[in-house]
């Protein structure tokens, strides 16, 4: 029997505009926004429907939002196609905690309030720091690494064959660039980012997002929910996988052949974007990948569910 993966969007999703028309069309979903306002104290939604774009960026900012319009995709999905049954979830690094959140294990507000902290912390270990990350595109795995060694930066996203980002120091990152290119890399291409995401660079955060989700309940998920750092399902050890992703690896596409093994046909993304639906066509073709960003997206995914 064909098996179904929701998927929630990680950070870099984020578009000002994202959930407006969700929220005008949807009464439900205008709740959700306005429950996500009381939760965080101020006009949080406008920042998405608004921006401006400078604001929706900040890490302490596109954290949440992401998580908050990735769960209302959800929410609707569930309101209007009430017969789909899932299976498992995953999220991309921030997406993680999207993913939890659907699965039960921690309750709407507190997820919101832990990734707009997760953001924060993240972004002062940003301001602490000179990082940067750059996308390898066309080098395996295997002489990325050997890029990373020489250069003295880490591996921080394995998406899908042939694309790959690294994260570390910004001199050491512009050198891996040039090492990847001489070791056959199609492109090496600096990204637009606040800091070194999923590098030691991040170190002085993991303490606080303990402390933060210490706070919080977390209870067993309903279905198994892939972690980022094992590509395997949570055990018991939820906050400290979370504390370790921070700093860990995004083995996102071992994570995915984990459940293509497991049987899993069809893949629903949801929130922002259609990056992980990408992911998913160079990982595995044969596979259906539906989504749910906005209205019409919905539409088309509720009448292929249907």
């Amino acid at each position: 029997m064909s098996k179904t993966a929701l998927l929630f969007a990680g950070q870099g999703a984020q578009v000002v505009g994202m959930g407006k028309d969700l929220a005008e069309k949807f009464p439900s979903a205008k709740a959700w926004f306005d429950r996500a306002n009381a939760a965080l104290g101020c006009e949080f939604a406008k920042i998405c429907f608004e921006g401006p774009e400078a604001d929706l960026t900040k890490t302490e900012n596109a954290q949440p939002a992401i998580f908050l319009v990735s769960w209302v995709c959800f929410q609707l999905l569930e309101d209007h196609a009430p017969q789909l049954k899932f299976d498992a979830t995953a999220g991309l690094s921030l997406g993680e905690f999207t993913a939890l959140t659907a699965a039960g294990a921690m309750n709407f507000e507190d997820g919101l309030k832990v990734v707009r902290q997760r953001g924060k912390f993240m972004q002062e270990a940003c301001d602490a720091t000179r990082g940067g990350m750059a996308a390898i595109i066309g080098l395996d795995e295997a002489r990325t690494r050997e890029v990373c060694a020489e250069a003295g930066v880490g591996l921080a996203n394995l998406n899908c064959p042939g694309q790959l980002v690294i994260s570390g120091a910004a001199e050491k990152i512009a050198k891996a660039c040039e090492l990847a290119k001489a070791k056959g890399a199609k492109r090496a291409l600096p990204l637009s980012v606040a800091g070194a995401y999923h590098s030691p660079l991040m170190a002085s955060a993991q303490p606080k997002l303990r402390d933060t989700l210490a706070e919080i309940k977390i209870s067993a998920p309903a279905v198994p929910v892939i972690s980022n750092v094992t590509a395997q399902a949570h055990g018991a050890d939820v906050a400290a996988k979370l504390v370790e992703q921070v700093c860990a690896s995004v083995r996102w596409e071992e994570a995915m052949r984990a459940l293509l093994a497991r049987g899993f046909t069809r893949f629903i993304e949801l929130g922002p974007g259609t990056a992980l639906s990408g992911f998913l066509k160079r990982i595995d073709k044969s596979a259906q990948m539906l989504n749910v960003a906005d209205a019409a997206s919905l539409a088309a995914t509720v009448k292929a569910l249907a």
